[in-house]
C-alpha cells in the first residue's frame, strides 16, 4: 500500500494518523496520536495491511497474512511482544485504497534492530547485545511455549522501546502449531530463513513452519548482534548467503563462525545453527540462554555429567557442554615433563599483507576488513591490495575522467552505488572516500569470486575475479577466462600479489 494512500490526519480507532515510519510488502506503518479522549497511550503505531488494486493470488495472500497477524496479536501478552491495542477493518468506500483495510494499532518503538546494525562497527557487538539477545529469546520461548512459531525473525522485526526494551513485531507470518509444525505463506527473509526452508514444497496451507526456524533466525541474529552485523554465512547478496548456508546444511563447507563472537555465545550460535531440523527442533533455548548469560557451574567431581541435550545430537549436546563447563580432568601425580625447545612465531596468515609491504599504514585495516567480510578463499588481504595497487597506485585522489573512475577503487559512480557499503560508518556511501571504497570493492569481488564458482570456473580465481571487476562477470564468462583486452592489467595485480606473497 502506497504512503499516499492514508491520508495525514485519517482517524483509526482514535489514532490521528501522521508520517509514514516503516513499509513492507504487504503494508505501511504509520505515526500516529490519540485523538483527545481516546484514553490509550498518547503515541502509537498503526499498521495498515491493504488489499489495494491486487490479484486474487496475492489478495488471499495478504487475507492469509492480515489474518495471522489479528489473531495472534489479539493473543499476544508478554513484556517482550508487541502489543496491540486495536484491530480494525476499515469501511470507507471514500477511500478505495483504505477499503477493506486491515488497521492494527500498536505500541510505538524508538526503533529497530536493523537501524542499529546499520550503524554497527563490524567485529564488535552492538551495545547491549547480550541482553537484547536475552529478551528477544524470552519473547520467542514465550510463543513457542504458546503453541506458535513466529516465521520472520530478523532484525527489522525486533523492535527497540524508549527505554531500550527489545520486543518481537510483525507477527504477519505467525501461526499456530498443530502437531509438530504450523503452516504458512511461502514467504519469509532469505537472510533468516534456514535451509530446509528452500526445498520445503507449499501445500494448500502454505509452507510447513517449525518452532526451529525460529531457532536458525535466532542464532543468525546473535551472530549478526554480537559482531556487528556480520551475517554467520557471508556473501555478497542475501541469494549468496542463502547458497552457502545450504552448502553448510549439505555437509559441503564447515561452519565459519566470526573470531569477534564471544565464546560463550559461539556455543548459542553453533547450536542454533545445526543444520539438522530435528536437533535444532529440540534444543531448548531457555536453558541455552540460562547458560550463555549465568555463571558457570563447578564441575561435579564425583561423577559425569549427563549433558542436557544429549538426544539432540553431538553439536548441540556439544554447543551445551560448552556453555556449561566440562570436568576438568584429574591431576596426574609425579615429575613434570621437560619443556620442548622452544617453539618459532606463528607464520603470517595466509593471504595476509607482509609487514614491509608498500601498502599505505591507513589502508590495511580497510583491506583487512573487507577481506574477512568474503567467506571465499580467494579474496585475501593481499588480493585486495595487489588490485588496488594495479587500479591506483593506492592514491585515493586517483582519477580517469576519460572513462568515469575515480578514488582508490576506481569506482564509476553508477557502478559504485549498486554495491555502496559504509565502511567507517559515517552514514555516507561516497566512492571518494578509501574506506568506503575498500569495503565494497571487497563486496563485490566476493560476489564475482561466487559467482565464478556458480559457473564452474574454478581455475585461477585471482585472475578471474581481477577481470571481473575491470569487465563484468558475464564479460569473462563469455570469454571463457580472462578477456585478451585486460590482460595486461591482470598479469600486473597477480604479480603484486605474488610480491605480497599471495
Amino acid at each position: 500500500m502506497p504512503s499516499s494512500a492514508v491520508p495525514p490526519g485519517y482517524l483509526v480507532a482514535g489514532y490521528r494518523i501522521g508520517e509514514q515510519i516503516g513499509a513492507g510488502a504487504w503494508g505501511t506503518v504509520h505515526a500516529a496520536r490519540a485523538a483527545p479522549g481516546t484514553g490509550g497511550p498518547a503515541e502509537a503505531a498503526v499498521k495498515f495491511i491493504g488489499p489495494g488494486q491486487l490479484g486474487p493470488g496475492r489478495r488471499r495472500t495478504v487475507a492469509q497474512v492480515a489474518r495471522s497477524e489479528m489473531r495472534f496479536s489479539r493473543r499476544a501478552d508478554h513484556p517482550h511482544l508487541i502489543r496491540t491495542h486495536a484491530v480494525v477493518t476499515l469501511d470507507d468506500p471514500a477511500h478505495p485504497a483504505l477499503d477493506g483495510a486491515v488497521a492494527l494499532v500498536m505500541e510505538r518503538a524508538a526503533r529497530s534492530l536493523q537501524d542499529v546494525l546499520s550503524s554497527a562497527r563490524p567485529h564488535r557487538p552492538v551495545p547491549g547485545a547480550a541482553r537484547i539477545l536475552a529478551e528477544v529469546g524470552a519473547g520467542l520461548v514465550h510463543m513457542h511455549r504458546a503453541g506458535w512459531v513466529h516465521g520472520d525473525l530478523k532484525p527489522g522485526n525486533v523492535l527497540l522501546m524508549p527505554d531500550g526494551t527489545a520486543k518481537l513485531a510483525d507477527f504477519g507470518l505467525t501461526a499456530e502449531i498443530e502437531g509438530t509444525h504450523a503452516y504458512a505463506p511461502p514467504l519469509g527473509s532469505p537472510d533468516h530463513v534456514p535451509p530446509e526452508w528452500w526445498s520445503e514444497r507449499a501445500g494448500a496451507r502454505g509452507v510447513a513452519l517449525r518452532p526451529g526456524a525460529d531457532l536458525w533466525a535466532f542464532g543468525v541474529l546473535a551472530h549478526q548482534l554480537l559482531t556487528g552485523g556480520l551475517h554467520p554465512f557471508l556473501g555478497a547478496t542475501a541469494r549468496a548467503r542463502s547458497l552457502a548456508a545450504q552448502a553448510y546444511a549439505r555437509g559441503a563447507a564447515p561452519l565459519r563462525l566470526d573470531d569477534a563472537l564471544p565464546a560463550p555465545w559461539r556455543a548459542v550460535v553453533t547450536a542454533c545453527l545445526t543444520a539438522d531440523r530435528r536437533a535444532r527442533g529440540r534444543l531448548d533455548l531457555a536453558a541455552l540462554l540460562a547458560a550463555a548469560g549465568g555463571p558457570r557451574r563447578a564441575a561435579a567431581p564425583a561423577r559425569r555429567r549427563r549433558p542436557l541435550l544429549a538426544a539432540a545430537g553431538g553439536l548441540a549436546a556439544a554447543a551445551l557442554l560448552t556453555l556449561t563447563g566440562a570436568p576438568e580432568p584429574p591431576a596426574v601425580a609425579g615429575p613434570r615433563p621437560a619443556a620442548g625447545p622452544a617453539q618459532p612465531p606463528p607464520s603470517r596468515p595466509a593471504g595476509a599483507i607482509p609487514a614491509g609491504a608498500d601498502v599505505p599504514a591507513e589502508l590495511r585495516g580497510p583491506i583487512e576488513d573487507a577481506a574477512r567480510r568474503c567467506p571465499e578463499p580467494e579474496i585475501t588481504p593481499a588480493l585486495l591490495a595487489a588490485m588496488l595497487k594495479a587500479e591506483s597506485g593506492f592514491d585515493p585522489h586517483a582519477a580517469r575522467p576519460e572513462s568515469g573512475e575515480y578514488g582508490v577503487a576506481m569506482w564509476t559512480p553508477a557502478v559504485f552505488n549498486a554495491w555502496a557499503q559504509d565502511g567507517d560508518h559515517d552514514g555516507v556511501k561516497d566512492y571518494l572516500d578509501p574506506a568506503d571504497a575498500i569495503v565494497s570493492m571487497g563486496n563485490y569481488v566476493c560476489w564475482l569470486d561466487q559467482q565464478f564458482k556458480h559457473r564452474g570456473m574454478t581455475a585461477d580465481l585471482p585472475a578471474l575475479v581481477t577481470a571481473g571487476y575491470r569487465t563484468s562477470d558475464k564479460t569473462v564468462a563469455a570469454a571463457g577466462g580472462v578477456p585478451e583486452r585486460v590482460k595486461a592489467h591482470v598479469d600486473k595485480v597477480l604479480g603484486y600479489l605474488a610480491e605480497y606473497g599471495g
